[in-house]
C-alpha cells in the first residue's frame, strides 16, 4: 500500500502558512470561483423556492387546500433549510452567500409563481422541484471529487427536492378529477 502522508511536517508548515484560507487546502480540487458562483445559484433559487411556497401557503383556497397548503409550509422549510446549508457553504469556502434581493430572481434556476388556482400550484412546484433535480445532479456530478463537501451538499439537497416532487406528484394524483388532477381528462 502507498504512503499517503510522505511528509508531516511540510502537510504542517503548509497548513500553518496558509492558515487565512480556512478549510480550503491544496488538495482542493475544483474551481473555486465557480463552485462559490453556482453556490450562490442554487442559494438563489432556493429563496424563491421559499417565497413561492409560502406565498402558495397563504393564498391556497378551497375545500382541499388545508392538507396541500401544510405540505406547501413543510416545503418552505426545507427550502430554507437549504438555503442555509447553501449559505455557509459559500461562508466556508471564503465567498460571500448573496442574499441581494434585486438579484435574486436573475441567479435562481426556478422561478417565483403567482398562481392562485390550487392545482396550478402544486404543478408549478412541482415543474420548479423538477428543475432543482436536474440542475443540482447536473452540479453534483460536475463538481465531482474535485471538493467532496459540497458535492455532498448538493447531493442532500437533490434527495430532498426528489422527495418535493414525489410529495407533489402524489398530491396531484389524489385531487378529484373534477378540480383538474392529473388523472383527469
Amino acid at each position: 500500500m502507498a504512503e499517503f502522508l510522505t511528509d508531516i511536517q511540510a502537510l504542517r508548515d503548509r497548513a500553518r502558512a496558509e492558515i487565512d484560507k480556512g478549510p480550503v487546502t491544496a488538495a482542493y480540487g475544483a474551481d473555486l470561483p465557480r463552485v462559490i458562483q453556482v453556490c450562490n445559484e442554487a442559494l438563489a433559487t432556493e429563496i424563491v423556492c421559499v417565497l413561492r411556497y409560502k406565498r402558495h401557503y397563504y393564498t391556497a383556497t378551497g375545500i382541499h387546500a388545508e392538507p396541500v397548503a401544510k405540505e406547501f409550509l413543510e416545503h418552505a422549510a426545507d427550502e430554507q433549510r437549504h438555503a442555509d446549508m447553501l449559505a455557509d457553504r459559500i461562508s466556508q469556502l471564503g465567498g460571500d452567500p448573496d442574499f441581494d434581493p434585486a438579484r435574486l430572481s436573475s441567479r435562481a434556476h426556478t422561478q417565483y409563481d403567482g398562481s392562485l388556482n390550487l392545482v396550478e400550484m402544486i404543478k408549478e412546484d412541482l415543474v420548479a422541484e423538477r428543475v432543482a433535480i436536474a440542475s443540482y445532479t447536473e452540479i453534483a456530478q460536475w463538481i465531482g471529487d474535485g471538493d467532496p463537501t459540497t458535492r455532498r451538499v448538493f447531493e442532500e439537497l437533490l434527495a430532498d427536492e426528489e422527495d418535493h416532487a414525489d410529495d407533489l406528484a402524489n398530491l396531484l394524483d389524489r385531487l378529484p378529477s373534477q378540480i383538474g388532477g392529473r388523472g383527469s381528462s
